[in-house]
């Protein structure tokens, strides 16, 4: 232990943050008034006239006694507060201390706090740990008036403050506050008297009894007799959690209560954990301190405790608290409050201990934002403000940060301008230098300004321990129109990792390091294994999603069958990828051969966008097949024990239903409204049929001419230009599909599964197709199964990559896979001032994505651009000339001698020789499925 008068290596920060300081000086008589302000921002678009809404700003009003100050506007309240109270202070001319307090002034310090804590002002104090010391005094025999040691160096945030002055082990190891403490009072023994035995202190002199006497009481309606329901969370491996019923009656110290349900004599051998969840709850783990006889300097006991503490580590109480624990623990929602004199506690379920133990892990942070553990799943990509539902990714990604008490994420994010991919157009310069940096999950008020019309910005994330040690740091590639947007999306690629990695913490460096690269995340080994180490030794739950075991869909729940599903679909609007559909749905858990069902989980209300993985698979694959008013019914496979108690409101019943008997869940739901993605509500309103329908219209005519024996359709998504060949009577016998999305292909697959299987059986068959295969891989590289197909198609799909991208993938295709025919179909950005006159307009559209709208922007959110009639014509045209190919242009949507055009322009290249393709023999794509006439016949 130090006894220099060396400047302490405390905190560094001001012991007192200005609000603090205000309310030492003025207590109830400053009065803070946080209104909401709304700011008009500069567009950034000359010609553009329409106000455009900045982000949501707060601003505060402190009044004081003798004047009154208003601070700037902040995105957060607690900012604007703060700010205000530190104008006030300049005012009144205080100068806070700053954190040059020495070791020996801690100590001082500490001394002068103990005993304040022990006099008679302190007693009736509406305080945390006042609370105890009125206990103390109702505590019968030897321990009256005692006040453990864990109480003190747990409620009293003062103490643990001035202790971290004094060693700066104090935040790693806070049992050592108990220790420190043993030394300040051996300084008060004229006042103070320390039990060893019951690690204990108490005063040598009585309260007075008119004192003891005037002290409030409790509350008219407070009951006698307390009961709570706790959890107990056995260390051993072999034990379940279970729930246990405390009885505390108001002559009863709670902590002895506690101290009796652990096996232990009493409060004394109790430890306290820090607050489980936020910060602000009273949600702890009670376990019992480890034994030792003696006591010696504050060093002496750590070493003791911690030598005592091998051998039995309560894994799951020690990942909860983020400190070491050991032995059976209790986690228990009670304690006293700074709000009232009296005891708080409430009861903490098995579903409550699940839900705590699901906020630990990303995609359980999300679902309980959504309310939803068994429907929902953290999407897979972050689309639009206005589909995302539940707590954003940012949001998200800070409240892990704080639940693994690591330091708020770290954002930075830059804004450039495109680089000039195709010739011709301007280079414009780099603003990377106006960099902002970020923490706390929110934006610099420098950064609060709207994004030009021409800039796009990208996001750098840093994830630091509390010691400011750097974690992990992820630099996406991906740029985005929107600040906001880059910020989320870069948050989402660190969450889906981390959500991998907490599911598989047991991985190599090599395998860590790897996974994280797929995802822009460049890690730091040491210290990840060493904030995580505790996560190795935990039960997976397996929180991820269910799967089918059997369905039935049907309109207004009459029982109709699947043959007559196909019918009953196409007289109503049906959900596609990026709609934002409504449902109704419930889960139940259902006994097999018996008709008991319990009610796990359901929503009047539930929103979320097809495609963006937003659910689980199993309730999106049946959704997609539904209509506007139709219901469906269905069966999953039951997950682990765990999640359902997690759902489960009468987890007794739900317990004796699981051991019982076989169970699944049951789900029913009904879709409630579909809300079409922006770009298809622009093409459906002006054309008919849709615009998509007619691109895919027009590849079928020119396939059918092109007498082609074999297709691949690059970017095929959900296989619409696939499924639309089969109903065709063609040349082609080898039809092929590539995406990056395995969820678009999984459905790509249902349909043509079922399609070709019924060809089949069809008396006269439609096609003549032997066989289909879908592979997963990006377009943009070449794989040599793919080559010398006859006839390639890629439709609205180039838009989706960097411009950079879009011209690699031509070269790729046109010099390494070589099809005879390559057809090329992708928006006219001309045509999108017609397109937005015509568009009609919901309620709930994003404020931002109408003004996109009506200053001529992208006609989809993940556009990453759009060409012009010319820039295509000069993309196609050279891209032509350099690989042998003939090149003629042609489009749906429009008249080709109107301006400005046909809405979807489309280039129709054709191989000028008929030599032989050299395949390199290189296999990068993996098969997700595939069929053979010859096997299904």
């Amino acid at each position: 232990m130090e006894n220099g008068k060396g400047t302490a290596s405390g905190p560094k920060k001001l012991p007192f943050t200005p609000k603090a300081i205000i309310h030492q000086r003025f207590g109830s008589k400053a009065c803070y008034t946080v209104e909401e302000v709304q700011e008009v921002v500069q567009n950034g678009c000359p010609g553009l006239v329409i106000p455009q809404r900045g982000p949501c700003l707060y601003r505060c009003s402190l009044q004081l006694p003798e004047f009154s100050v208003v601070s700037e506007a902040f995105r957060r309240k607690k900012d604007a507060e703060q700010s205000a109270a530190e104008k006030a202070i300049q005012q009144l001319g205080i100068q806070p201390k700053e954190d040059n307090l020495t070791v020996e002034q801690a100590w001082d310090e500490l001394v002068g706090r103990l005993s304040y804590l022990f006099s008679i002002e302190f007693l009736p104090a509406i305080h945390p740990l006042s609370g105890h010391f009125r206990a103390a005094l109702a505590r019968e025999g030897h321990l009256n008036g005692f006040i453990p040691l864990v109480a003190i160096a747990t409620f009293d945030a003062k103490i643990n403050s001035l202790c971290k002055y004094i060693s700066s082990e104090m935040e790693s190891n806070p049992l050592l506050v108990m220790s420190l403490i043993i030394e300040a009072a051996k300084r008060l023994e004229d006042s103070l008297l320390f039990s060893e035995e019951k690690l204990s202190l108490k005063r040598l002199t009585p309260h007075p009894p008119e004192i003891i006497q005037s002290l409030p009481k409790n509350e008219p309606n407070f009951p006698e007799s307390i009961s709570f329901e706790a959890i107990r969370v056995p260390s051993s491996a072999e034990k379940t959690v279970e729930p246990v019923i405390l009885n505390a009656s108001s002559g009863n110290y709670y902590l002895d209560v506690i101290a009796k349900e652990l096996g232990v004599e009493d409060a004394s051998k109790v430890l306290i954990s820090r607050t489980i969840g936020k910060a602000s709850s009273e949600t702890r783990l009670y376990f019992c301190a480890p034994e030792s006889t003696t006591i010696g300097s504050s060093s002496e006991l750590y070493m003791k405790q911690a030598s005592s503490f091998k051998g039995y580590v309560n894994t799951i109480a020690s990942y909860l608290s983020g400190q070491e624990i050991c032995g059976d623990a209790i986690l228990a929602s009670v304690g006293y409050t700074r709000k009232s004199t009296d005891l708080f506690y409430e009861d903490l379920s098995l579903r409550a201990y699940y839900r705590i133990l699901a906020n630990k892990i990303p995609s359980g942070i999300y679902k309980l934002s959504r309310e939803a553990i068994l429907a929902a799943e953290l999407p897979t990509a972050f689309t639009t403000r206005s589909n995302w539902r539940g707590s954003f990714p940012r949001d998200i990604l800070c409240t892990f940060c704080r639940q693994h008490r690591l330091s708020e994420p770290v954002f930075s994010s830059d804004s450039i301008e495109p680089l000039p991919d195709l010739p011709g157009r301007k280079r414009l310069r780099d603003t990377s230098s106006g960099e902002n940096e970020t923490n706390e999950g929110g934006l610099a008020a420098t950064a609060v300004a709207q994004e030009g019309c021409n800039l796009v910005y990208r996001c750098t994330v840093k994830i630091y321990s509390k010691c400011q040690e750097l974690i992990l740091l992820c630099s996406p590639k991906e740029s985005y129109k929107k600040q906001i947007d880059a910020i989320h999306s870069t948050a989402l690629k660190v969450l889906s990792w981390l959500d991998r990695f907490l599911d598989k913490v047991d991985m190599s460096v090599e395998e860590i390091t790897s996974s994280a690269k797929g995802f822009d995340i460049l890690i730091y080994p040491q210290q990840l294994v060493k904030e995580f180490t505790l996560c190795q030794t935990l039960p997976k739950y397996q929180w991820g999603s269910a799967t089918l075991a059997g369905s039935f869909v049907c309109p207004r729940y009459s029982n109709v069958q699947n043959n007559t599903l196909e019918e009953e679909l196409s007289s109503g609007t049906t959900p596609s990828s990026g709609s934002l559909v409504c449902v109704t749905y419930k889960i139940y858990l259902a006994m097999e051969r018996e008709c008991i069902m319990e009610h796990l989980e359901g929503s009047e209300e539930f929103e979320f966008e097809i495609g963006s993985g937003a659910v689980s698979p199993v309730l999106e694959a049946v959704v997609t097949q539904m209509s506007v008013d139709q219901s469906a019914c269905f069966t999953m496979e039951l997950p682990a024990k765990e999640i359902v108690l997690a759902v489960a409101h009468d987890s007794a019943n739900i317990i004796s239903l699981l051991s019982s008997g076989t169970c699944l869940m049951k789900c029913e739901v009904t879709l409630l409204r579909v809300t079409v993605p922006l770009e298809d509500r622009m093409e459906q309103a002006l054309f008919s049929p849709p615009l998509s329908k007619q691109r895919v219209e027009y590849a079928v005519q020119h396939i059918r001419e092109s007498c082609a024996a074999s297709l691949v359709d690059f970017g095929c998504g959900s296989g619409s230009l696939l499924e639309s060949l089969l109903a065709y009577q063609t040349s082609l016998e080898k039809i092929a599909g590539v995406d990056i999305s395995q969820r678009a292909l999984a459905r790509a697959a249902k349909i043509l599964h079922s399609k070709l299987n019924g060809n089949i059986e069809a008396e006269q068959p439609i096609n003549s197709i032997k066989s289909a295969i879908l592979y997963d891989g990006s377009i943009l590289t070449c794989d040599s199964r793919l080559c010398g197909y006859d006839i390639a198609t890629c439709l609205e799909v180039i838009e989706h990559m960097e411009e950079h991208d879009a011209c690699s993938f031509g070269d790729i295709v046109l010099s390494s896979f070589c099809p005879q025919i390559l057809i090329v179909s992708t928006p006219n950005y001309e045509y999108n001032v017609i397109l937005q006159k015509s568009t009609p307009q919901y309620q709930d559209d994003d404020p931002d994505e109408k003004i996109q709208q009506q200053s001529c922007k992208f006609r989809n959110h993940d556009h990453k651009f759009e060409w012009t009639r010319q820039q295509f014509c000069q993309w196609a045209s050279e891209l032509a000339l350099r690989h042998n190919y003939d090149v003629e242009f042609s489009g749906v949507g429009g008249e080709p001698n109107k301006e400005p055009g046909f809405a979807s322009q489309i280039a129709v290249f054709r191989r000028k020789d008929s030599s032989p393709v050299n395949a390199d023999f290189t296999e990068h794509y993996d098969v997700i499925w595939e069929w053979s006439s010859s096997n299904n016949s």
